[in-house]
């Protein structure tokens, strides 16, 4: 009786143990899907390729857009036939902080756009996204057409409180946070707060309808959209471009 005993706790104890060795393989061989925690940054141009990136409305980037010492660098086509060589992310966000350097050619002008949707009926992404300024202030028109169009600003909306540039050729640091959640924007350029807005309604469509852009049916209608920067027509440099979701 004791042996038939003995028998029957090897047998479970070996059938025990056969069971959790098999569990264990399972979980080692099991592929992890892996999350970017929120909180976290994730590069979005690591520069050494237009990974993650496309022109607006078609695939890939153009030679116009070229990669130098870690940077997305705009080389304006002297011949444009009507396109644009506006590039955007391939995937879309909703809060989050946006953090990039920019480098402006002389009397230069570009933009940095977000909630951009790629809509069939639209060409550029300045009809849906709104933008954040970059302009040599002191050479371009528009350094001279108002605050509200000066670097840094949100454009034709709200107005930098000062002007925190460097010249012409320097890198600028700017951060970009936008939180429907506490309903707030803000934009931090070169470690000093320029700009800061609400952006959920009533304030934000109040904003818009003070600006040239009242009228355009889709222009900053969106919460959800892509990071873009802009073809103006002239040189212009981003590099370090990583964003943090909210």
């Amino acid at each position: 009786m004791k042996g038939i005993f003995f028998t029957t706790l090897l047998a479970l104890t070996f059938f025990g143990c056969k069971e959790k060795t098999k569990e264990i393989e399972e979980k080692l061989t099991t592929p992890v899907e892996m999350e970017v925690p929120k909180n976290e940054w994730t590069v979005l141009f690591d520069g050494s390729s237009f990974d993650g990136w496309h022109e607006y409305g078609k695939e890939g980037v153009s030679e116009h857009w070229k990669i130098e010492d870690g940077a997305m660098v705009f080389y304006p086509p002297k011949e444009r036939n009507g396109e644009s060589y506006n590039i955007v992310s391939n995937e879309e966000y909703t809060d989050f902080v946006l953090s990039l350097e920019w480098k402006i050619s002389e009397a230069g002008n570009s933009g940095i756009f977000w909630a951009v949707k790629e809509l069939d009926n639209l060409g550029q992404p300045y009809e849906t996204g709104p933008e954040i300024q970059v302009l040599d202030n002191d050479k371009h028109p528009d350094g001279k057409n108002g605050t509200s169009h000066q670097a840094g600003a949100l454009y034709d909306m709200v107005s930098p409180s000062e002007d925190v540039t460097k010249p012409v050729g320097e890198w600028n640091l700017c951060e970009i946070t936008i939180n429907h959640k506490t309903n707030m924007g803000v934009i931090v350029l070169n470690d000093t707060e320029i700009v800061n807005f609400p952006v959920n309604d009533p304030e934000w469509s109040n904003m818009v309808s003070k600006s040239k852009f009242a009228d355009w049916e889709h222009f900053a209608k969106y919460t959800t959209g892509k990071i873009g920067v802009q073809d103006h027509g002239d040189g212009v440099s981003f590099r370090n471009i990583k964003i943090k979701e909210l």
